[in-house]
């Protein structure tokens, strides 16, 4: 039996040499897929788009409309300022600029034509209202961020109107106090990183965005804009599903993220709040329901995180040593990891949460830890103390240890054996006695008993809509 157990410590005693000689090709590998994600988002790019080379003579030889298609502009430019153009069930012709104040309503069948070349609509005015109106077959060029709709004015609002075959959706320019409601957004079919932004918001301050259904897009993302409400919208099937970029005070409340590669993605932005948002199935070797870079002062309350790769994912955030973030009351449930810490830091606090059914709990790339956050009174499902005196507080601390049980973080192939008998049987020797002392990732020292394991999950109903 004792030389058994001495074989068996062997054997965790190579893992354990293995898992340091490769940790640093490992931890490279581990975060490509992230930095890849970042690179393809658009990080060096947060300038405008350049304007378009090709003269509109050019563009209008190469656009091709259904037979019998109504130019729109003509209809644009014989409508009185603050006069309603009501467009019938026939197709339309782009492109269209709107320069002064007017509506433009569509009904059931309404469809103005991109011709596949260039922008459908372009509104460079203020107090404009486009409702009821299908954009579809815009051109596909990136560089000229080829949109549906290009708002450029004040107070602008668009609303239950549907975009298809196109390739940006709604593209705000230095454009403040709009409202996007109630729209349905696709893109074209094309690979993830090369579909275009439903919303893309740029130097765009005080807007709204609300109860918007998109579907297979690339993503929804703010740059350089503060004061962004965006509530309510169900993003599906797409990569990033918010991503704020220098973009504070903006508030992302009771959105629905299905099936995307990361769900909301905070990068150098500050004095955010995230509430009640359902974020399920982030999947994949980049996925994602939460991420922070350098980010601060984030208040993230009641939200469901459920079944991603990794909860909620922490790179230097925050960055401001006095801007903590704080998690409170959220349920982070059967994801792979709860939260994934890529470097030993400090600054956040967890309070309140559920943790429930995750593979594993809160992990921490390198060989620092967790514990220098402040973790205080979570439910933690594998927790093994008691509560004799029924006050709901666990009677001893919940600590979490770096044990053999962790290999899979530093030697990839060893993911493999991820709760499998023999992982299981290193893990517990080295539990018995071990040779080398494990440290300690984080300690909460009033778990708790009594709070729901369903704290923070909601329904994904739509809100109810707004006129």
């Amino acid at each position: 039996m004792i030389r058994w157990t001495k074989g068996v410590v062997a054997a965790a005693l190579g893992l354990a040499v293995v898992a340091l000689v490769g940790t640093a090709v490992v931890r490279y590998a581990e975060n490509w897929a992230i930095v890849e994600l970042t690179r393809d988002a658009g990080f060096a790019d947060h300038h405008p788009p350049a304007p378009d080379p090709r003269s509109e003579e050019e563009m209008e030889s190469l656009r091709r409309f259904p037979a019998g298609a109504v130019p729109l502009q003509a209809l644009i430019d014989a409508t009185p300022t603050d006069g309603t153009l009501r467009l019938d069930a026939r197709v339309y012709a782009a492109p269209g600029q709107i320069t002064r104040p007017m509506r433009i309503d569509g009904v059931p069948g309404t469809v103005v034509d991109g011709g596949g070349i260039g922008s459908i609509l372009t509104v460079a005015a203020d107090n404009v209202i486009v409702s009821g109106v299908t954009f579809r077959n815009s051109g596909d060029r990136h560089e000229t961020t080829d949109s549906a709709v290009r708002l450029r004015g004040r107070h602008n609002v668009m609303k239950d109107n549907i975009i298809e075959d196109c390739l940006f959706g709604f593209e705000l320019r230095q454009a403040d106090g709009n409202i996007i409601r109630r729209n349905r957004i696709g893109s074209k079919d094309l690979p993830e990183a090369l579909r275009g932004d439903a919303i893309r918001v740029w130097y765009s301050n005080r807007n709204r965005i609300e109860d918007n259904d998109i579907v297979h897009v690339r993503d929804v993302v703010v740059w350089y804009s503060v004061e962004t409400a965006i509530t309510g919208n169900r993003i599906v099937d797409s990569r990033y599903g918010i991503h704020l970029m220098y973009a504070h005070k903006n508030l992302l409340e009771r959105n629905t993220f299905l099936s995307n590669t990361v769900g909301i993605f905070l990068m150098y932005a500050n004095d955010n709040q995230v509430i009640d948002n359902v974020i399920h199935y982030s999947q994949g070797p980049s996925g994602i329901g939460l991420g922070f870079k350098e980010s601060s002062n984030t208040t993230v309350v009641n939200n469901d995180l459920f079944a991603n790769a990794r909860g909620i994912f922490m790179d230097a955030s925050p960055y401001d040593p006095e801007g903590w973030n704080v998690f409170r009351a959220n349920r982070i449930a059967y994801n792979g990891v709860a939260v994934s810490f890529h470097s030993d830091w400090e600054g956040n606090s967890f309070e309140g949460n559920a943790f429930v059914g995750n593979h594993s709990g809160v992990t921490v790339q390198g060989t620092g830890g967790a514990a220098r956050n402040r973790w205080h009174a979570n439910r933690w499902d594998d927790y093994v103390g008691f509560d004799r005196n029924n006050d709901g507080v666990g009677d001893t601390p919940y600590e979490s240890w770096s044990w053999a049980d962790r290999l899979w973080m530093d030697v990839r192939d060893a993911q493999f054996f991820r709760t499998s008998p023999s992982l299981e049987l290193i893990d517990f020797v080295e539990r018995l006695g071990s040779l080398i002392e494990p440290r300690l990732i984080l300690r909460d020292p009033e778990p708790r008993f009594d709070l729901p394991g369903d704290i923070g999950a909601r329904g994904t109903a739509r809100p109810e809509k707004t006129p």
